[in-house]
């Protein structure tokens, strides 16, 4: 089974770029980011006739998070559970595969930088930070349930200094702040596997350059997307790998793919 995750910056404005990198990977799962589209604006139609089922929890302009499948996807949870949150961030679903059900969450981490007209504000990284409390406590609530599970996206967390090509220019940045830091490292202790570092641990990996700067030729870039697994899921991890093509491809995205191969065992149905 392959999975990938993937932030679209706006799913409309990259179909062209989003279909030809379906038709040549031909993932078996892709989790989306920044779709930045209500259900009645979303390519349903497109990406059938690619060969997908598609769920979403979209948003206008803004954040939003898709499941795309080969296969069935049952949508378990909207949101994350006891976080009243008025963006769209979380999507979480059950998806049948060729190796059996997988759980999966779409996840569009709060980027907690201050509006750059008001440096001094910091609602926006309370915010994030209470997000991912919330997020801490539900992913131990589902290292619980068992069975193989893959929690994708953009974390918006760069958690080493080697994950960014000058660490000294991210130092205050929330992206790096040392509260995050901590909170996606207490993640880690709960029981869950990087896929790119548990592979590749002294490897480069970044997933994101910025459009301005000559960024992608020179690789100024950073490692904020993230592909993490259940010790189930984990135990069948064949390969984690950066896939630039998206990113090289017309009219890109900042991000680009990041995708894992898994033979996965069929532990049932899960709960919560």
């Amino acid at each position: 089974m392959k999975i990938a995750t993937y932030n679209v910056n706006s799913v409309n404005a990259r179909m062209e770029n989003l279909t030809a990198w379906l038709a040549e990977k031909r993932p078996d799962i892709v989790l989306l980011q920044e779709i930045k589209a209500e259900f009645n604006a979303f390519p349903f139609w497109d990406l059938q006739m690619a060969g997908y089922e598609a769920k979403i929890l979209g948003q206008k302009s803004y954040n939003g998070v898709a499941v795309l499948s080969r296969g069935k996807i049952k949508v378990v949870r909207e949101g994350l559970p006891g976080f009243a949150d008025e963006n769209a961030r979380y999507l979480e679903a059950d998806v049948e595969t060729g190796e059996g059900t997988v759980r999966v969450a779409s996840i569009y981490l709060p980027n907690g930088n201050p509006p750059y007209n008001a440096p001094d504000d910091v609602s926006k990284f309370e915010y994030k930070l209470r997000w991912m409390d919330a997020f801490l406590q539900h992913a131990k609530e589902l290292l619980r349930c068992g069975g193989p599970i893959i929690l994708g996206g953009d974390f918006n967390v760069i958690f080493t200094d080697a994950d960014v090509y000058n660490p000294e220019l991210f130092r205050t940045n929330a992206l790096m702040r040392a509260e995050v830091r901590a909170r996606f490292r207490a993640l880690l202790y709960q029981g869950w596997f990087d896929a790119f570092r548990t592979l590749h641990p002294h490897d480069v990996g970044y997933t994101f350059w910025d459009y301005s700067g000559n960024a992608l030729n020179a690789d100024y870039g950073m490692r904020i997307d993230y592909l993490l697994l259940s010790p189930q899921a984990a135990d069948g991890l064949v390969s984690c790998a950066v896939d630039k093509t998206p990113r090289l491809g017309v009219k890109p995205s900042d991000h680009t793919a990041l995708t894992a191969e898994l033979r996965l065992k069929d532990n049932g149905k899960k709960e919560g």
